[in-house]
């Protein structure tokens, strides 16, 4: 049973690497089309101090956004906050401190923005970790539910006003969920969210973005309903050459290597796809959307379950003391 619980996530997720090698082997990055300025409007970017999210919060700021890098690594941040204002002449980027493994880290974090009485146009959720031995958080969530998904449902709900008053018809504010094709091996145990039962560093990743996506598209339908001027997508950056794979096993790292050379995206390359939903006109007023390559796609069918969006929705309020 324990041989099954841990093999059975590992070969899903690798089978699915495998699957996005090989379109990546096939199939160019797609072009990002000319996006308009971006003058005056304000962006939070988690994880912006390297690989993806800093390339993200680049190009944010190129656009002239006010870029506030969320992170946890005050000298990396310090650092990417300078190249990308020596860089730009329109925008700018800051660092705010965020722990994404800590709930009273991230209230803090949203105090402090909430006191500059600023508006709120892109929240981009990008940070993440991956295959991360078994670990809790100082709150007692296993390490990748909390930092992949259960932090940015609590940060994004806490801004969820801010946005809402700073989008508007034809302007509307944007939410961008970072995903990833693992989530279609991704299973969702509302009774073990926290792997307590067996643990699979591979399970744990997979259902982490699950919930992501189920939280996209959940989120999404309420804004909807509630006739507010803000979208949710989800996108899928494919397989990238960062940090974020520097847990794999010792084997699985001297054969990423070479692989990663030749078939991995740059990070500037995965993080077109963060950028084209934050910016580009064609996603202007466009939620509920899983964008992998610039192209809506279909995500996993269990991600469409209606029932489990929204039994997840009420047990991660639970989870973070919010009122479902």
């Amino acid at each position: 049973m324990w041989l099954l619980s841990t093999l059975i996530p590992l070969l899903r997720l690798y089978l699915c690497g495998i699957k996005v090698l090989l379109y990546q082997m096939f199939n160019r990055t797609f072009e990002m089309p000319a996006l308009p300025k971006q003058k005056g409007r304000v962006a939070i970017v988690t994880g912006g101090t390297r690989g993806m999210g800093f390339e993200t919060a680049r190009h944010l700021a190129s656009l002239g956004m006010h870029v506030i890098i969320a992170g946890n690594e005050p000298e990396e941040g310090a650092a990417a906050v300078r190249r990308i204002n020596e860089e730009c002449n329109e925008g700018k980027a800051e660092f705010v401190f965020v722990d994404l493994t800590s709930l009273k880290s991230v209230r803090h974090f949203v105090q402090k923005f909430r006191d500059r009485s600023l508006p709120l146009h892109v929240l981009i959720n990008n940070a993440g970790t991956m295959l991360v031995p078994e670990r809790r958080t100082e709150d007692g969530f296993e390490f990748h539910f909390c930092l992949n998904y259960l932090s940015h449902f609590l940060l994004t709900n806490m801004l969820l006003d801010l946005l809402k008053t700073s989008g508007r018809q034809g302007r509307c504010s944007r939410i961008i969920n970072m995903a990833s094709a693992t989530h279609y091996a991704g299973e969702i145990n509302l009774e073990d969210l926290n792997k307590r039962a067996v643990y699979s560093s591979h399970g744990a990743y997979c259902q982490s973005k699950l919930a992501l996506v189920l939280f996209t598209y959940y989120l999404q339908e309420q804004l909807t309903s509630g006739g507010f001027s803000v979208t949710v997508n989800a996108v899928d950056p494919g397989m990238v050459d960062t940090a974020l794979y520097d847990n794999l096993w010792t084997l699985a790292q001297m054969m990423k290597k070479p692989v990663a050379s030749i078939l991995f995206r740059t990070p500037a390359e995965g993080a077109s796809i963060s950028v084209y939903a934050a910016a580009a006109s064609e996603m202007e007023g466009v939620g509920s959307c899983y964008l992998y390559n610039g192209q809506k796609t279909q995500s996993s069918d269990l991600s469409y379950d209606s029932e489990l969006q929204a039994k997840l929705w009420k047990k991660s309020c639970k989870l973070v003391g919010l009122q479902a």
